[in-house]
């Protein structure tokens, strides 16, 4: 039971079980400031609770927090304690009803943290900037507290991971582990800026208040808002995402966002440029704090990329602390799932978050010999393996098992090139001599969006592994046909697999392509075509990864350089990773095209400034197979069978 703790003299209050009830802007309940009787060796029975306590940053901006603290019959244990601390922008109170009592109950004390200007704390939002210095402070705060033993162990999902590297950059005390989920990070190379594109789920993320998938928050768009009547219409633009992500570019002032200028600015700014962001892991990595981090991702996750190829990597290679790595076949801040979209996977692919958290922090924080620290340092999914049968769910069943492994990239993998070729085949084989093949990408009709690495979409795209045929209820289909079924969409497969193939790892595309446009976009999606069955008589088509470059930043984020009409150029297109079996009898399919829409934002091929056009055309774009152009997918290819 979840006890609030109130001023001295009710300090045995009860709060008996229901939700929070919010206290006004400002409010601090009083910290525990009637001596308690020391209880130590016994287990706490239940939870005090301070809502609201108001924490100084340097610049004097006051951040609000709600402090967990081990307790019986209502009575704070006298003791120290150490400590885990959440830093969120989606509501403090909601945030900590999955973590805090169970984490209590064992010995910690749990602080969680609006972020600057979000619901209780003060201040001006500017998503990332403020929050190393932020952290900074609060970790001091908790550190100098007299139920504090001088440790400090941080979790969250999606955004939350970002405030953690943003404390380790920063160097903050006290922290001694962190285990960063599904983190946003290196949003420059991926994330928000994606090769040059713009991921659009960050206007839905943004016009619902950072609230996505829920109803109107009008709760957050009145804090958001900087006159209070607006807030009804900033809490409405949710409902009309679709709408204005027709009408792009989005310029400032012309919605109701104008009512939240911070979310305008940031939005604006995010749409306007392209993608150097300072704010990046993989370039403070000898800044990045050397403790435990235990980084977790799903190979349908948003933030995978970033997560195992970049933060990962990186941190392993330069630091002496432990570094982990877990990989399931999750879509975004889903590890309790054993399913990501239409493909289902072994039960044992979901797993206890919190049981998990606690292993590492029982280690890091508490100095117990549970040999968490003596296990393979990465740990994966490999999907597939499984019959392809319906479930009573509607999903296919793709199955796959956990499996350890000693490092990432895996050393055993061979990067094995496949090619495309002009009659639609992917093999291994060079390419012959042959003509390009040229397509029309109209901007006006964008490819659609079926399933992938994407997440705060709302009602925009589904996420996950998706069959890639169009469906009338998608406000972005016209029909029912397969995305293959369209001209601009290239189409190369292999014949059917004699044998079981597993990829596990990066998976990068080398495209050789030109266009008649100043600039235009290029895509590449890969997929697991499975043959007919009774379950499935037209087969079924799962996505596994895709990408998209920006033709003007081929060479880097923040280097525009725009095409000479009709000269081939090189792309690199590189794939979120994935881990997957192709069972024999399926094919290897990679799909070409210029638009992913509303993954990424649809080029108007005109050259003009970011966000700013007024402009569109339709663009011929070429794509080249011949031995001097050898465009190609490169699999890392593991043997079957292997440990």
């Amino acid at each position: 039971m979840i006890r609030k703790a109130a001023p001295a003299r009710m300090q045995r209050s009860v709060w008996p079980g229901h939700s929070a009830r919010r206290l006004p802007l400002g409010m601090v309940v009083a910290a525990f400031l009637t001596p308690a009787p020391s209880l130590a060796g016994e287990t706490p029975g239940d939870v005090a609770l301070t809502l609201n306590v108001m924490i100084p940053m340097r610049d004097g901006v006051q951040l609000a927090a709600d402090v967990y603290r081990p307790a019986l019959d209502g009575v704070p244990l006298v003791g120290r304690f150490p400590a885990l601390l959440m830093r969120t922008p989606y509501d403090k109170e909601v945030r900590a009803a999955a973590f805090a009592q169970y984490f209590v109950s064992r010995g910690y004390v749990v602080v969680v943290q609006d972020v600057r200007a979000r619901y209780r704390s003060q201040g001006h939002w500017r998503p990332l900037s403020d929050d190393g210095r932020d952290g900074y402070d609060t970790t001091q705060w908790i550190g100098h507290q007299s139920w504090s033993d001088g440790g400090i162990g941080t979790v969250g999902t999606s955004y939350e991971g970002g405030t953690q590297h943003a404390l380790a950059i920063a160097d903050a005390p006290f922290v001694k582990a962190m285990i960063p989920l599904f983190s946003m990070s290196d949003v420059g190379r991926y994330g928000v800026r994606h090769n040059g594109a713009f991921e659009l789920r960050w206007v839905n993320w943004v016009f619902s208040m950072g609230d996505p998938g829920g109803p109107p928050n009008l709760v957050a768009a009145a804090r958001a808002a900087s006159d209070p009547a607006a807030a009804p219409a900033l809490a409405d633009l949710v409902n009309h995402v679709p709408e204005y992500l027709r009408a792009l570019p989005l310029r400032a002032g012309d919605t109701p966002l104008k009512f939240a200028p911070d979310y305008e600015e940031w939005l604006t700014a995010a749409m306007s440029h392209g993608g150097d962001d300072p704010v990046e892991v993989v370039d403070h990595l000898a800044d990045y704090k050397d403790i435990p981090v235990y980084h977790v991702t799903g190979w349908y996750d948003s933030w995978a990329l970033q997560v195992a190829n970049l933060n990962y990597v990186g941190l392993h290679e330069r630091k002496k602390s432990p570094q982990r790595l877990i990989v399931g076949p999750w879509t975004h801040s889903r590890p309790n799932a054993s399913y990501a979209g239409d493909a289902q996977f072994t039960p044992e692919a979901a797993i206890d978050l919190n049981a998990f958290e606690q292993r590492w922090f029982d280690r890091w924080l508490k100095g117990i010999d549970n040999g968490v620290d003596l296990e393979a340092p990465v740990r994966i999914y490999v999907m597939g393996g499984g019959d392809g049968h319906k479930t009573p769910e509607g999903r296919v069943f793709v199955g796959g098992r956990w499996r350890d492994e000693q490092e990432w990239p895996l050393a055993r993998a061979t990067p094995t090139a496949y090619y495309l070729h002009a009659d639609g085949v992917l093999s291994p084989d060079q390419p012959v001599p042959h003509a390009p093949l040229t397509y029309r990408f109209d901007p006006h009709n964008p490819v659609p969006t079926l399933g992938g690495n994407i997440s705060s979409q709302g009602a925009l795209a589904s996420a996950g592994a998706t069959d890639q045929r169009c469906r009338p209820t998608l406000w972005t289909c016209s029909d029912s046909n397969p995305l293959s079924a369209r001209n601009d969409v290239l189409v190369f497969q292999t014949p059917p697999l004699a044998r079981d193939l597993e990829v596990t790892g990066r998976l990068i595309v080398r495209l050789w392509a030109a266009s008649d446009s100043p600039d235009t976009d290029f895509t590449a999606k890969l997929i697991d075509v499975y043959p007919p069955s009774a379950d499935f008589p037209g087969g079924i088509e799962l996505n596994i990864g895709d990408s998209i470059v920006r033709a003007r930043y081929r060479n880097g984020p923040g280097r525009a350089e725009m095409l000479q009409p009709g000269k081939p150029y090189e792309f690199t297109i590189e794939m979120y990773p994935t881990s997957l079996v192709f069972r024999h009898g399926h094919r290897i399919r990679l799909d070409i095209s210029s638009s992913n829409f509303p993954r990424f934002d649809v080029n108007p091929n005109t050259g003009e400034p970011l966000n700013d056009n007024r402009r569109w055309r339709i663009a011929e774009n070429s794509v080249y197979f011949d031995p001097a152009h050898p465009s190609r997918i490169v699999l890392p290819l593991v043997p079957t069978g292997s440990p």
